[in-house]
């Protein structure tokens, strides 16, 4: 039963009604309201089931098996067989709960309190109601309980601090796309979402679902405890030393004293110290800052914490054969490289290739960081599709879409957070070129890239975006590259509007939306399993 300040009785109508047709509808202050008598008890509750808005008029009374007190009655709806305790609203199949409202019998005549509870305990219902929906990753009833806290005068806004705190220790290794989506949702939210009331909330409801989805199904990973003073240096150190324990007691100490800003200094060398995740480590720097300063400085532990646990775990594929060129050119670079560079020279270039022409215009920053983000664009519209759908070919030739799509949003990372960070260019722009060197084997030079070229780039993006609102991609790591590549390529156009690489750029993004992305391989899984298998020896 929900607690109301100031009553509102308002009269129904006379109890031999009630008694004679056993049900009623009754309307008052814009609610429709379902009356039932049974038992010799009545009942009042919202006529819409909280599922789908069917009249719960319609439904069925029982006495739950007989054993209740009296007026203990049980409401089924008839559409999907949602049933509910008439007395207390609870949902008895684990949804949404019903609203009940209070009654009372005076001089013959039912009277029912319509009044609304505050909007504090409506707004805290509706949180404990989200949370309960991720039990069994219930999208809907995640989008009706924000609706719901919206309603009560809540800000979306806390759905998604809330998210973040319920999650955080439950992601086993860290970041994942769920928080790296996040401040891309809001922003297109502050671009888009006052169009309506659904569209002011599907932000926040894309943002919670997937954090539910990456994360409730798992058991709780606590950090370690501890907080030691923070110092820059030593949170690199732990993190290259894949100490969490040390890397979280240094996350503490920062939020905790100067400031969660003092971390993305060392976070980010920490990213950038090998070519490692496939760029993940430093698009997850850049969208973990975004982040906070979204969300408050509240969430700022909870997500560096997650962070710098994503970055312990992190793959370090400088040490693998494929990019072990990158150290060596590292340690090559000098800044004094004067070589003219164009982006079609990186477009077939293997890894190690790729790193001696980077280094060999070093001198000119802008002109090869131009040259590999024309060169990632034009890659990304070339990619050659075949090769998603494969089967005959090992493990490492496992490329799709969105293989192209992070040379572009780890571009983005790069001018983000070294653009705070000048002395870490160099690492930047030669993991740029581990990324043209890994992507130019699966493009294909005869692509006709006609149909996508774009006469207005801007255009194109404030078109393209407000669609995303009702993208109707099922897989959350999908969507979240639908959102994150555009808001990076509106970003980075943004900040250089007259780069020789905006059309290219604009034109594989235009691609990318016009084509499928194949997510589930039968064929090519059991074959490699075949293999593996069989190579076991």
């Amino acid at each position: 039963m929900e607690h109301r300040q100031k009553p509102e009785w308002v009269e129904a109508m006379p109890l031999t009604l009630l008694e004679q047709a056993g049900r009623k509808i009754f309307k008052a202050g814009g609610k429709q309201i379902a009356l039932f008598h049974a038992d010799g008890c009545v009942h009042a509750c919202n006529n819409r089931c909280p599922h789908e808005g069917y009249p719960l008029i319609e439904g069925t009374i029982d006495q739950a098996g007989g054993d209740q007190a009296a007026g203990a009655c049980r409401l089924t709806c008839n559409w999907h067989n949602w049933k509910f305790d008439l007395v207390s609203g609870a949902n008895q199949v684990g949804g949404d709960r019903l609203r009940i409202y209070p009654t009372q019998v005076r001089d013959g005549a039912v009277f029912v309190d319509i009044a609304d509870a505050p909007a504090a305990e409506r707004i805290e219902t509706a949180l404990g109601n989200l949370k309960e929906s991720f039990r069994d990753h219930n999208y809907t009833r995640m989008a009706r309980e924000i609706a719901r806290l919206k309603a009560a005068g809540g800000d979306p806004l806390e759905a998604v601090r809330q998210a973040v705190l319920w999650t955080h220790e439950r992601f086993e290794w860290g970041t994942t796309h769920a928080i790296a989506a996040a401040p891309d949702w809001l922003e297109l939210g502050e671009d888009y979402g006052g169009q309506d009331d659904a569209s002011s909330i599907i932000p926040h409801v894309e943002i919670v679902a997937h954090l539910a989805w990456d994360s409730l199904r798992w058991e709780r990973f606590p950090f370690p405890d501890g907080e030691t003073a923070f110092d820059a240096d030593r949170l690199v150190e732990a993190i290259e030393a894949e100490d969490e324990a040390a890397a979280a007691a240094l996350v503490r100490g920062a939020c905790r004293g100067p400031g969660w800003q003092v971390l993305d200094a060392p976070v980010t060398r920490a990213a950038l110290a090998h070519y490692q995740d496939f760029g993940h480590a430093l698009i997850y720097c850049y969208k973990t800052r975004q982040l906070v300063e979204r969300l408050g400085d509240t969430l700022a532990e909870p997500l560096y914490l997650t962070l710098v646990r994503a970055l312990v775990n992190a793959s370090r594929e400088d040490l693998i054969p494929e990019f072990k060129a990158y150290r060596p050119a590292r340690e090559a670079w000098d800044g004094a490289g004067d070589a003219p560079v164009a982006p079609e020279e990186f477009y077939s270039l293997n890894v190690p290739r790729a790193l001696d022409r980077a280094n060999r215009s070093s001198g000119d920053r802008t002109a090869l960081l131009d040259a590999l983000m024309g060169a990632a664009a034009w890659q990304m519209l070339h990619f050659d599709t075949h090769w998603g759908a494969r089967h005959d070919r090992p493990v490492p030739d496992n490329v799709n879409w969105l293989d192209f799509t992070h040379g572009i949003t780890f571009a983005n990372a790069v001018r983000a957070q070294c653009g705070r960070l000048e002395d870490l260019w160099p690492d930047a722009l030669l993991q740029m070129a581990c990324f043209t060197g890994r992507n130019a084997a699966y493009t294909e030079v005869q692509q006709d890239t006609a149909p996508y070229a774009v006469d207005d780039p801007e255009a194109f993006l404030a078109n393209l975006l407000p669609g995303l609102f009702d993208h109707a991609e099922p897989e959350y790591i999908v969507s979240a590259h639908m959102v994150k590549l555009p808001v990076a390529t509106r970003e980075e156009i943004r900040a250089r509007p007259d780069a020789p690489w905006v059309p290219v750029l604009a034109a594989a993004v235009n691609r990318f939306f016009q084509s499928k992305i194949k997510r589930k391989h039968v064929m090519r899984t059991a074959k490699q399993s075949v293999a593996f298998v069989a190579a076991e020896g």
